[in-house]
């Protein structure tokens, strides 16, 4: 069972999301949230599997209330929903550490999709897509972060050539072609990846490697 906090200032959309959700035999919805700060506390309170975020609501927004989640739940992860930029939002959603991020005008089976994806530790952003966010907005990185050596010194040569693929946006199936591997053998390599970098999904893979200078932005 997918258990969700649904955080959005409009009582009647979380009327229709928990509608929704609760309609499917593996979900239920365990809370709601009016506002950003209410999202957080329920979160470390009831410390749900998926939090649907919105990105503007009172007083703490979407975004902050993401990343405190995400420093505070770990095992909670966050798809945030919302009705405005679609570049601006998702790229700062991803920063704050978001798993995904969907326009609110997604259909109902995407959505499901993308919230069982969640749940499951994949993200709801292609990489694709991420690297086309990261480029649009290099100017704002800081590549290059002292303590990212010392991180990837931990991987294993094959770990790294992983690492690589997966930060220019293959999928498993392509990586496993590039490489000569069997797709299962990637997507063990990608886990040990993820623990020993201390990420969450593949997402935050991308945004590691530019931060961090293994990709340049122009690559």
């Amino acid at each position: 069972m997918i258990r969700l906090l649904v955080a959005d200032d409009e009582s009647l959309l979380r009327m229709a999301f928990r509608m929704v959700f609760e309609a499917e035999p593996d979900m239920e919805v365990t809370g709601e949230a009016g506002d950003g700060e209410q999202a957080a506390r329920m979160a470390r309170q009831l410390r749900p599997d998926v939090v649907l975020m919105d990105v503007r609501m009172p007083g703490l927004d979407g975004i902050e209330a993401t990343r405190r989640i995400v420093r505070d739940c770990p095992r909670s992860r966050v798809l945030i929903l919302t009705t405005f930029d679609l570049d601006e939002y998702a790229f700062a959603g991803l920063k704050a550490g978001a798993a995904g991020f969907l326009p609110k005008n997604t259909r109902p089976a995407e959505l499901l999709n993308a919230i069982r994806n969640v749940a499951a530790g994949e993200a709801a952003l292609s990489p694709r897509v991420t690297r086309r966010l990261l480029e649009k907005f290099a100017p704002q990185l800081t590549p290059g972060a002292p303590e990212a050596a010392e991180r990837l010194a931990q991987l294993s040569s094959r770990e790294h050539e992983v690492l690589m693929q997966v930060a220019r946006g293959l999928s498993n199936a392509e990586v496993a072609t590039a490489l000569h591997l069997a797709e299962a053998t990637v997507k063990t390599h990608l886990s040990r990846v993820l623990l020993k970098l201390g990420l969450r999904d593949r997402a935050q893979v991308v945004v590691f490697a530019y931060e961090s200078g293994l990709i340049p932005p122009s690559a």
